[in-house]
């Protein structure tokens, strides 16, 4: 059976893209009017979805359901098992108590608050961010600067603002593979390649606000003449992270960009202090010296000994990358190429090919393939494993730690994992049934100014979900199909979403509550959000502007294949 899809099922092009969009719209209302918990607001979604794949667009119910399915499946695996390993990986080191001493060394680094927000909101969040994301950054960075003696509320609006640049590589680079893996069959490339190349894209438009975030953060924490007072360390966080964020990006792995961009920062400022050392150090108003500072030069004891698990995790992920890195290795030598062996690739039974395609999605009538890949050992999901279970035995942790740092987490996780299915089934159907190529095909009506409307696309996908993985998964393959329409680079199209997402993720609802949650004052996310809303809107508007010059004036900066 092959069924042939429809893109203006409703008769008309933009009718017809506005009853796709249902599914979008009920998450919106769900999530951000009535207020459902995510999870319940996806499971709505997913039936509108499904609803409009059978009425609207006269899906044959078997391919229907088949899609979302598959989509379910490729959530399990392509998402949920990084997401959960790499927040599993950050629980050992907390339970293993050696969590506590990085946050000793983080809070002895330095008296003055504008350092402190540099190194624990800016650098050391990113560092969250590459491991685990899932506002745990938010959460975390915003309880240490709260207990160090920042006000409770601006601790939560200086973390919601510096978690904006890692957050387009994510945990373990995970919205960029959803981001490769989603997209890869509609622009004809290999997963792999399709990442490494949103990869290189996002990581040359990303590091312009790698170098503004530090500035804006002192700014909003002190005022301008307060910020220009540390110019030093300002500019060495955003040139350390930026640099390093665009070399690991575009030659080493998405996985290991935020992991890689916040150690070096870190590292940056701790250099800088050992020579340098604002004129006065900056308090609170009325503030006494609270924190006795250990100065960057008498760190804490085995302060490098309690950097040690992400050591280990830096090095698995490396090993497990290096034939990507190195080309040409000797076989004995290319563990990449071993663990790839082990890979499974698949055609999903009862949807491989029964889709069919046709122009202007297509150049002529082609088959629509449902093919999967289960990278057993390769996933930085299985690495992120491998490396908790080392860093806990290192650490001293026993079996019986482990597995119950396991199933702690597993419980902590069930409901966000449950969305994670509920969303990747959604954009399944979508795809499936045409929903995406009509959005995809009205879009690409905005012309010239795409790729400044792509970045806000990208805003409202985060806005709606909190993660920068899911809006790709959303939203990833109806920008990639308005850019073939439009004769952009999809490449572009596709890492653009991911970059204006970041800034959707400081008014996110989820992560709003997160971080008032973590300094106990739940019920000021109103307050939260009027902090942070112009600021999301302007810093989309840059990666917006970026994205354009990009697309017109500045495409040597994009890469190919």
């Amino acid at each position: 059976m092959t069924w042939l899809q429809d893109y203006q099922p409703a008769g008309g092009l933009w009718l017809s893209a506005l009853l796709a969009a249902l599914p979008i719209v009920v998450l919106l209302v769900a999530l951000g009017v009535v207020r459902f918990s995510a999870h319940l607001s996806a499971a709505l979604a997913l039936v509108t979805a499904l609803g409009v794949a059978l009425l609207l667009y006269r899906m044959p119910a078997a391919l229907a359901f088949d899609s979302a399915a598959m989509g379910v499946l490729f959530g399990v695996w392509s998402v949920a098992w990084i997401a959960f390993h790499a927040v599993y990986f950050h629980n050992v080191t907390v339970a293993t108590g050696r969590f506590d001493s990085i946050k000793r060394v983080l809070a002895g680094f330095s008296e003055d608050r504008r350092l402190q927000a540099l190194l624990i909101a800016f650098a050391f969040g990113a560092l969250l961010e590459g491991v685990a994301g899932g506002g745990s950054p938010i959460a975390i960075t915003a309880a240490m600067m709260a207990a160090l003696g920042f006000p409770p509320v601006k601790a939560v609006v200086l973390a919601l603002l510096a978690n904006t640049a890692p957050v387009a590589f994510g945990g373990l680079g995970n919205p960029l593979i959803v981001l490769g893996r989603l997209t890869a069959p509609i622009m004809h490339l290999k997963q792999d390649q399709a990442t490494e190349l949103f990869s290189a894209m996002v990581g040359r438009q990303v590091p312009v606000l790698a170098l503004i975030i530090p500035a804006f953060l002192v700014v909003v924490l002190a005022g301008w003449k307060r910020m220009l007072e540390v110019w030093p360390a300002v500019l060495t966080a955003g040139l350390a992270f930026a640099a390093m964020q665009f070399v690991a990006s575009n030659y080493i792995s998405a996985s290991l960009v935020d992991v890689l961009a916040a150690l070096t920062a870190m590292a940056a400022l701790w250099v800088l202090t050992r020579f340098w050392q604002p004129a006065t150090v900056w308090r609170f108003d009325g503030e006494e010296s609270a924190v006795k500072s250990l100065g960057a030069a008498q760190a804490e004891r085995g302060a490098l000994y309690a950097w040690m698990p992400y050591v280990i995790l830096i090095l698995a992920i490396f090993l497990s990358r290096i034939g990507t890195i190195f080309k040409n290795l000797p076989a004995w030598l290319d563990l990449t190429k071993l663990l790839h062996k082990a890979d499974w690739v698949f055609a999903w039974p009862g949807l491989h090919n029964h889709v069919v395609q046709h122009p202007p999605i297509t150049a002529k009538n082609a088959p629509y393939a449902a093919t999967f890949t289960v990278d057993f050992l390769f996933s930085p999901g299985t690495v992120a494993l491998l490396a908790a279970v080392i860093a806990g035995f290192a650490m001293g942790a026993r079996p019986a730690l482990l597995l119950k740092t396991y199933w702690s987490t597993l419980v902590q996780m069930r409901w966000a994992l449950a969305t994670i299915f509920m969303i990747l089934a959604i954009a399944f159907v979508m795809n499936y049934s045409g929903a995406t190529q009509t959005l995809g095909l009205a879009l690409a009506t905005t012309g010239a100014v795409f790729p400044l409307f792509s970045a806000y696309i990208g805003w409202l996908g985060v806005f709606l979900t909190g993660s920068d993985a899911s809006t790709n998964s959303l939203f990833g393959p109806m920008q990639v199909i308005s850019a073939q329409q439009l004769n952009l680079n999809p490449i572009l199209a596709g890492a653009t979403n991911t970059s204006g997402g970041v800034m959707g993720k400081m008014i996110s609802p989820q992560n709003l509550s997160i971080g008032a949650t973590a300094i106990g004052q739940s019920g000021k996310e109103g307050s939260l959000l009027r902090q942070t809303f112009l600021w999301s809107l302007l810093l989309t508007a840059v990666v917006g502007v970026i994205s354009l010059l990009q697309a017109t004036i500045l495409t040597a900066m994009i890469p190919s294949p």
